[in-house]
């Protein structure tokens, strides 16, 4: 790490520092400042190559990217983005479900409710047709009763 820092301030010491960014996104430092774009001027390699550094310079923070990997950190952050949008979209419609939920228990509640006395209601109207019934029976006895004691009494005279 120690290595890489002293790596990045001789790159940042040889860099010369622009205020205007142009189409480039704009990177915070560790420090949580806006990292300017700089300049590799040292020869070799990366020379000429654009680089966000720390804005504390000299005393950095070790803040280093390269400015053309700074695209693939703008479509990593469009990526969080969507899915934390996303995020966002599944949690209402989780709070819509949960009072659907609400709902629908409420509606079963009723339901239970209602299916209850209807069962009341039932057992009594049964009760009253047993009743009727064995009423019927009763009536129905007594006439059988009465026609063979009137038949009976007929042949015994």
């Amino acid at each position: 790490m120690a290595s890489q820092q002293s790596m990045n301030s001789n790159s940042s010491s040889m860099s010369k520092s622009r205020s205007r960014s142009g189409s480039m996104p704009q990177l915070l430092c560790y420090h949580n400042d806006i990292a300017p774009i700089r300049v590799v001027k040292h020869d070799g390699p990366t020379r000429g190559k654009r680089f966000y550094g720390c804005s504390h310079w000299p005393r950095t923070c070790g803040f280093f990217k390269w400015a053309d990997e700074s695209d693939e950190v703008r479509e990593l952050q469009f990526k969080l983005f969507e899915k934390d949008t996303e995020i966002a979209e599944l949690e209402l419609e989780n709070s819509l479900l949960q009072e659907k939920v609400k709902e629908l228990k409420q509606t079963n509640l009723k339901n239970r409710d209602q299916l209850e006395e209807i069962l009341l209601e039932n057992s009594v109207t049964r009760e009253g047709m047993y009743t009727a019934t064995a009423d019927k029976k009763l009536y129905v006895f007594l006439l059988m009763s009465w026609v063979f004691f009137s038949v009976v009494y007929m042949f015994q005279k």
